[in-house]
């Protein structure tokens, strides 16, 4: 089975992306690693 790497980095992308925005939303681990000024 070939799977294209074009896709594969996509995906890994936008599942990063979400659990990020995610994790801003619930004040979690990423959210605390921020900077203060970018918090408020």
């Amino acid at each position: 089975m070939k799977v294209n790497k074009k896709h594969v980095v996509l995906f890994i992308s936008g599942a990063i992306f979400v659990v990020g925005m995610l994790d801003i939303k619930y004040r979690g681990l990423f959210f605390r690693m921020l900077p203060y000024s970018i918090r408020k």
